[in-house]
């Protein structure tokens, strides 16, 4: 990952023309957290079919397969985020205060990660087509969510930057991204992104109190 982080910054980076030592961190931070939240979201959908033979065999709560997706992803996560600390250090940037913020926007990011591989975790169990479709959408989420460009290129006032701000991906990024960047991520990024955990959460809920007998039957 360190390779393809430093040939990208080198290409974008001139493409963009913007100084290696700005955008190599914001790449690196970007591409690391993107990464989790598209593999997470993406094995999601295989939670509950992958663990079928201990879905019909144990009698175990549904949220341990979930957890064990998400975990899964946070620890492969926390590998690759090593890379930061060392970059950080040769291009002499350090993130300050901000980063305390970072602890909260990481458990606000898992909360999110939760509710979305919980319930696409039972709509793939019960339509075997989501998977693909997910990974579609999700490839396409890349590109719409500003993560080799900075969001400031989008002009304020116009139809992009409110289709930006609609984005709940790309308040996710940014609550952890900002804070080891050395910005205090905006309140329209907390609130946006705790909007989304609750709206998720009570539909996932209600979803699994009325399918969750059926998940057995599904996988």
């Amino acid at each position: 990952m360190t390779v393809q982080i430093v040939t990208m910054g080198l290409v974008f980076g001139l493409i963009f023309k913007t100084e290696l030592s700005e955008y190599l961190p914001f790449l690196a931070t970007s591409i690391i957290f993107w990464g989790m939240i598209s593999s997470t979201i993406n094995e999601g959908c295989m939670t509950f079919i992958s663990s079928e033979s201990m879905i019909k065999q144990l009698n175990l709560p549904h949220y341990q397969y979930v957890i064990r997706t998400v975990w899964r992803n946070l620890v492969s996560a926390g590998h690759n985020i090593v890379i930061l600390p060392l970059l950080l250090i040769i291009l002499w940037r350090f993130p300050a205060w901000t980063l305390i913020s970072f602890v909260p926007g990481l458990v606000i990011l898992l909360l999110n990660i939760g509710w979305v591989v919980w319930l696409l975790g039972m709509m793939s169990a019960r339509f075997r087509d989501m998977p693909p479709i997910v990974a579609s959408v999700m490839t396409i989420a890349f590109y719409l969510t500003p993560v080799m460009w900075y969001p400031e290129l989008i002009e304020n006032n116009s139809l992009a930057h409110l289709m930006l701000g609609l984005n709940p991906l790309y308040h996710w990024l940014q609550i952890v991204r900002l804070p080891i960047m050395g910005q205090w991520p905006t309140w329209e990024n907390w609130g946006l992104a705790l909007l989304s955990a609750g709206i998720g959460w009570v539909v996932t809920i209600v979803a699994y109190k009325k399918y969750r007998n059926m998940i057995a039957y599904w996988v």
